[in-house]
């Protein structure tokens, strides 16, 4: 997968608006180089694999729909969860 040395300017995007990435999790896309939502959205099948491997959580991005919610956020719109994230209902 694509990945990344640092988020791009400096400004990673809040990956916990995602719904199944916590602070940890976040923490650890983050330390396998991914740090933005247009990131998330592009992974194919095999990429899919390849972070899955490396999480705690085997099937979590399939399972909570990681890919649509960062398509979705990438292109500036909003989530059911992404909202109650910025309320400040969750985390």
């Amino acid at each position: 997968p694509e990945v990344l040395s640092a988020a791009r300017d400096g400004k990673a995007d809040d990956l916990k608006k995602i719904k199944g990435v916590g602070p940890k999790l976040e923490e650890t896309l983050n330390e396998l180089g991914f740090y933005h939502y247009d990131q998330v959205a592009k992974w194919t099948e095999a990429e899919i694999t390849w972070v899955d491997n490396r999480l705690k959580f085997k099937g979590r991005i399939t399972r909570d729909n990681w890919i649509d919610q960062a398509k979705q956020l990438a292109e500036g719109g909003e989530t059911e969860f992404s909202k109650r994230v910025d309320k400040g209902d969750v985390y």
